[in-house]
């Protein structure tokens, strides 16, 4: 840690049990010293900032008041675990965080007892803390299972399955709504904080239960009605009447950075806690480091920055990045086809969208976090006529298969996909990394899938979704900067399932999709070096597949690579299958693929990830001579 820090307090605590040793009158310090040290942590190494900053009070609360790990604490997605991860024995590895061997950006249940359920993605700790109160229940033990989660995260349709279902079960878990931005309810305040405190209280509930009791002598109808004018008064007074509607206690809205209305409140749920309730507090994200607090969304993830100013070190790219490409093509296309709509989940900088919401606003649609929705959605304006493009990171698009599936595909709807962060994504690891897209929509018949090898492809590939109206078409792209290749002024249609010759030879083929093409023609220079005539190609589409160009590599080559950064069961798959069924194969040639591990792999630097591969310059060399057999490099070298 910073020796400039003074930690008096935060430096006694090991574990959340020490935490709860502590005298009350003591936590407002605790939080100030693990603001501090959250930030000096962060300064060093880039990472999730703002959300972490917004719970500071609420995660001192939460483990001083529950009996954590017996009882289960569940991080939404996990920007705003960083705290909960000093406190529970990580803080010296937190100066690690996302870097190659150190601690995981998120929630990660191999890291810590204390993290009994890991995510990447938003939206899941209501059904999954519903799973682990169920198991207590069953089991006879009474431990508490706590899920925080975001008010974005809150725009997901799983969080309300699962409030829907913990409400009928009855089952005793506690959500607590994490309102950072939303205002779903009338501003905290003196009177909130104590009717709060009222209802969550033993007396209140204990009052309730014994009217409840009453209620069951009386006629169905008088007890029905009995129930809604309690339940409705209740909810003019604190808000709450749609969590009631779905079986939960309502309890706020409570100030989130007031330790004095947050302890109580937690104390009473704890202690009278019978079924499903709902905690809403309300923070402010970034609160108590300035530049955070004025701006928001710039500092919810950054890199390394200074403490005193909050200026962030970003290296000047050499080129733009992919993501930026895509949403200038985008908007380039929209100014001459009115019928372009975009749609985003909850990620408009993140997409690029961004920039297409400020061209045209009434054409771009941020659905929340709600890919499903997002993906049915555009296929309705599909229907209609328009030409929609769903901007979205591999990652999430996993959660709308189904309707890629049935919304989409059958119906043969001219969908556009533009799938981002395709690949490795270095620090934020395996739960964000963009391995399956082409596995998973290659099978779908109709699809066509594409990949960009630079950033000229991508504009090439934005204009010729545009033009493609015969069903759903996508294109994937890496995360980060292009490699610097010269623009067009505007994308070219590209040929259906057509891919390109770059470099000629008659030895070794390197087949690439996508992202790797930089990497295949430079191995191909040291391959040349040893006197193994080199074809290079860019395949561009997985599917439909260049047939004539597969038969022309297989047929005039040795050694055929097939390179991909995705995973097994994607481009590579197809070109095996295609080989083998035209009889490809019976000539001797020797087939490579090129893809990612049969494995998570661990967040590191993109670099090191692509390297550990095998997906790298020296890794495609070696897979050649790996292919050419044990003594080639040697025959070779003398």
């Amino acid at each position: 840690m910073s020796s400039t820090l003074s930690t008096p307090l935060l430096d006694q605590i090991a574990s959340p049990e020490d935490l709860r040793r502590l005298p009350s009158t003591d936590l407002r310090q605790v939080a100030d010293e693990l603001r501090a040290d959250l930030i000096d942590a962060v300064s060093r190494t880039g990472g999730h900032l703002g959300a972490g900053l917004g719970v500071v009070e609420l995660t001192v609360a939460i483990h001083a008041v529950f009996d954590t790990p017996r009882d289960r604490l569940i991080w939404d997605v996990g920007h705003q675990a960083y705290p909960h991860k000093i406190l529970t024995g990580r803080r010296e590895a937190m100066r690690t965080v996302r870097q190659e061997g150190g601690l995981s950006g998120f929630a990660k249940r191999t890291e810590s007892e204390y993290d009994p359920f890991g995510a990447g993605h938003s939206s899941t700790s209501i059904s999954a803390g519903l799973g682990m109160a169920v198991a207590s229940e069953m089991d006879g033990r009474r431990n508490n299972v706590i899920a925080v989660i975001g008010d974005g995260a809150m725009s997901a349709g799983m969080a309300y399955e699962a409030m829907n279902n913990a409400g009928a079960l009855d089952a005793r878990l506690v959500v607590i709504l994490n309102d950072n931005d939303m205002s779903i309810a009338p501003p905290t305040g003196a009177m909130s904080a104590y009717l709060a405190r009222l209802v969550s209280g033993k007396a209140y509930r204990s009052l309730r239960e014994r009217a409840k009791a009453m209620t069951r002598h009386l006629p169905e109808f008088m007890r029905e009605g009995a129930r809604r004018t309690e339940e409705y008064t209740r909810g003019l007074l604190t808000g709450g009447t749609l969590f009631e509607e779905l079986g939960f206690f309502y309890v706020g809205p409570i100030d989130g950075h007031d330790l004095d209305h947050l302890l109580p409140v937690l104390r009473n749920v704890r202690d009278t806690n019978n079924g499903p309730v709902l905690i809403h507090v309300v923070t402010k994200k970034g609160k108590g480091y300035p530049p955070a607090e004025a701006s928001a969304d710039k500092y919810h993830g950054v890199s390394k920055f200074d403490v005193v100013t909050g200026a962030q070190s970003k290296p000047k790219a050499n080129a733009p990045t992919y993501t930026k490409i895509f949403a200038e093509s985008l908007v380039q296309e929209a100014h001459a086809d009115d019928k372009i709509v975009a749609i985003h989940a909850a990620m408009p900088d993140g997409t690029g969208l961004d920039l297409f919401g400020q061209a045209f606003p009434k054409r771009t649609f941020d659905v929340g976090i709600a890919e499903q929705h997002a993906v049915t959605f555009a296929a309705g304006l599909a229907t209609e006529g328009y030409k929609p493009f769903v901007a979205v990171y591999s990652t999430f698009l996993q959660r709308a298969y189904d309707q890629i599936v049935h919304d989409v595909a059958i119906q043969h709807l001219p969908v556009r996909f533009a799938i981002d962060r395709a690949g490795f994504v270095g620090a934020d690891g395996p739960t964000h990394a963009g391995s399956f897209d082409t596995g998973f929509l290659c099978p779908l018949p109709g699809m066509v899938v594409m990949a960009a090898s630079d950033e000229a492809e991508l504009r090439h590939m934005v204009r010729t979704a545009v033009a493609y109206e015969e069903g759903p078409i996508s294109f994937r792209y890496p995360r980060g900067n292009g490699t610097g290749v010269d623009l067009p002024e505007r994308g070219s249609v590209l040929a259906l399932g057509k891919g390109r010759i770059l470099k000629e030879g008659t030895k070794v083929a390197i087949l690439s999709f996508g992202s790797r093409l930089t990497e295949a023609l430079a191995a191909a220079e040291d391959l040349e070096g040893f006197g193994l005539s080199t074809t290079v190609a860019d395949a561009r589409f997985a599917k439909p597949l260049d047939g004539e160009l597969i038969a022309q590599l297989a047929r005039h080559h040795e050694v055929l690579i097939l390179l991909e950064e995705g995973a097994s069961g994607g481009f590579a798959a197809q070109v095996l299958e295609h080989l083998a069924r035209n009889g490809l194969l019976d000539h001797g040639l020797k087939v490579r693929p090129l893809t990612m591990p049969d494995l998570f792999v661990d967040h590191a630097s993109p670099e090191a990830m692509v390297k550990a591969s095998g997906l790298d310059r020296a890794g495609i060399v070696d897979a050649v001579f790996r292919a050419l057999g044990t003594g080639a490099r040697r025959v070779l070298q003398a």
